[in-house]
């Protein structure tokens, strides 16, 4: 079992996930990637297989947060499950076969890539751009939800931050399109979280409770304390202001980019 600094962090972490997850319809993998490879680096993991490892146990992490956060959101209505059920196929042909890739690149590329890409995503919610285009037809949603699911797997996040923008820009209400990215952001986590496990099976350490890219202790603590916070963020969704709270979360996700490529280089 880990040390009782990293219980406490661990602890710490799940609970800021799950409420975010809930307010802002986002896995938090944006925070777990940087803040887990800080906390792997720190126990000894090796620096070429400490990103896959973030990576992998972030995404088995979300499984439960968006479970608790779909489970919130539905309960509010704010699910589109037609658009669920067209994306999900994608989405789990997209998640799984990222993970091959991922497997096969080292921890200094792959942080590169999230570091962009969490950029980009920063970016593109601090500017709240917003477009007029018609609502998604069934071919558009399949293929929209293989490259959120390959993206989101490779950079170990629920897909909200992809999924959300494609939604809104497509005429779906920013509350049912929060909703709705909580939703496909557990097929996102379930067929990444496999793919993980499968490539990084040579790494398993039944004593280390390693399994794959994922870190057991981690992903247990993190889940139970974020399944119990995302219904708080969920309910304050629908009174706070989401825009704004998005800016903030815009910044938040660069400095931790920032940090968590500082690390690995250096």
């Amino acid at each position: 079992m880990p040390e009782i600094e990293y219980i406490l962090s661990f602890l710490l972490l799940g609970s800021v996930i799950g409420f975010v997850a809930g307010l802002l319809g986002v896995g938090g993998g944006g925070i777990m990637v940087p803040v887990l490879t800080t906390i792997f680096l720190h126990q000894g993991v090796p620096v070429d297989k400490v990103v896959h490892l973030a990576l992998g146990t972030s995404l088995a992490s979300i499984v439960f947060t968006s479970l608790s956060s779909l489970l919130a959101h539905h309960a509010k209505g704010g699910v589109i499950w037609p658009i669920v059920r067209q994306m999900a196929v994608g989405v789990l042909i997209g998640a799984f076969s990222a993970t091959f890739i991922a497997a096969s690149l080292s921890s200094l590329y792959l942080t590169i890539f999230f570091s962009l890409f969490m950029a980009y995503v920063s970016v593109q919610m601090f500017m709240d751009k917003k477009s007029s285009k018609d609502k998604p037809g069934a071919m558009e949603l399949f293929l929209g939800g293989t490259g959120i699911g390959a993206i989101s797997a490779l950079v170990s996040i629920g897909g909200a931050s992809l999924t959300i923008p494609f939604l809104v820009n497509r005429q779906i209400d920013i509350k049912q399109a929060i909703g709705t990215s909580a939703a496909i952001g557990l097929p996102i986590s379930v067929a990444g979280t496999l793919g993980y496990v499968i490539n990084g099976w040579s790494h398993t350490s039944v004593d280390g409770l390693t399994f794959g890219f994922i870190y057991l202790p981690a992903v247990l603590l993190i889940s139970i304390v974020g399944f119990i916070s995302a219904p708080y963020g969920a309910r304050l969704a629908h009174h706070l202001p989401v825009p704004i709270l998005k800016k903030i979360f815009s910044i938040m996700l660069i400095l931790l980019s920032i940090k968590m490529l500082h690390s690995i280089v250096y």
